[in-house]
């Protein structure tokens, strides 16, 4: 990630966190005359112990210096997790790493993990690499989500087929929350390799792509592993009901498992076993 881009990105994500903190949940009083959402600028330095002149140029994006001390103090004011801190660190700090640029290699599923996919016989999974590109999947995903290898494998990236996809988007009942949740995995990969220009090539694409990409985009957290509760409605098997946990995979490949479990006391799996015989 170059510079500019890098500061753009942390004055985009502290904007964004500022709006959604209003002034009750933090022991401040409403006012009057509040013409945005969320806390200003001035609050959030005031919580945080640091100058107001400061804080306004982090959120600037300027080049200016910081310490682990006074991000402690922004992340603690901005009630950030852990993931959000991670990342907030991530494009505060300057450490002289991110001119490196990281080379993406061809993935390849190693046994262990592809008998995993099909020992999940009814629980629709997808595996993804570091860039979203979705590198794994079983029968159940290709029946509940979209027939994957029907895709050409440079389209295969998770974020850019559940904007591109209209099956996708008429299957998740919510498409939004859907959505939000691999985009908060994503800010959390985005954070962690900085040195990698592909990111901010990507984002950009998405926002000349997919109108609707950018607002979700900015409204989304950041975490590494969101667990969700979705409904779909699928065409052809009507609604299911899944828990999806999001598990990462140990090794210098960076994986990660994207498992829909059916929420018991449904009758999703049936449906799923019914898919299988269509």
């Amino acid at each position: 990630m170059e510079r500019e881009e890098r500061l753009e990105a942390l004055a985009a994500f502290l904007k964004g966190k500022r709006a959604k903190i209003h002034p009750h949940m933090v022991g401040l009083p409403e006012g009057t005359r509040r013409r945005t959402p969320g806390l200003r600028r001035e609050e959030v330095a005031q919580l945080a112990n640091v100058s107001t002149t400061w804080y306004t140029w982090l959120e600037q994006g300027r080049e200016i210096k910081v310490s682990d001390t006074v991000l402690d103090s922004v992340s603690n004011a901005l009630q950030l997790n852990t993931d959000e801190r991670n990342y907030l660190y991530a494009l505060a700090v300057d450490n002289g790493s991110r001119s490196l640029s990281i080379q993406q290699k061809e993935i390849t599923i190693p046994p262990s993990l592809n008998k995993i996919l099909q020992e999940l016989q009814f629980c629709p999974t997808i595996v993804t690499d570091r860039r979203c590109n979705i590198v794994g999947w079983n029968k159940a995903a290709s029946h509940v989500f979209v027939e994957f290898e029907h895709i050409p494998s440079e389209e295969r990236n998770l974020i850019e087929v559940v904007f591109a996809r209209k099956e996708l988007r008429a299957l998740a009942t919510n498409w939004e929350h859907f959505v939000k949740g691999f985009l908060a995995i994503f800010r959390t990969y985005y954070g962690h390799y900085v040195a990698d220009p592909w990111y901010a090539r990507f984002i950009k694409k998405m926002e000349r792509t997919y109108p609707d990409f950018i607002r979700l985009w900015n409204q989304s957290e950041v975490h590494s592993a969101p667990e969700l509760q979705i409904e779909f409605r699928h065409s052809k098997a009507g609604k299911m009901f899944f828990n999806l946990t999001s598990l990462q995979v140990h090794g210098e490949d960076d994986l990660r498992c994207s498992v829909y479990t059916p929420i018991e006391d449904t009758d999703t799996e049936t449906k799923i076993k019914r898919l299988f015989d269509l």
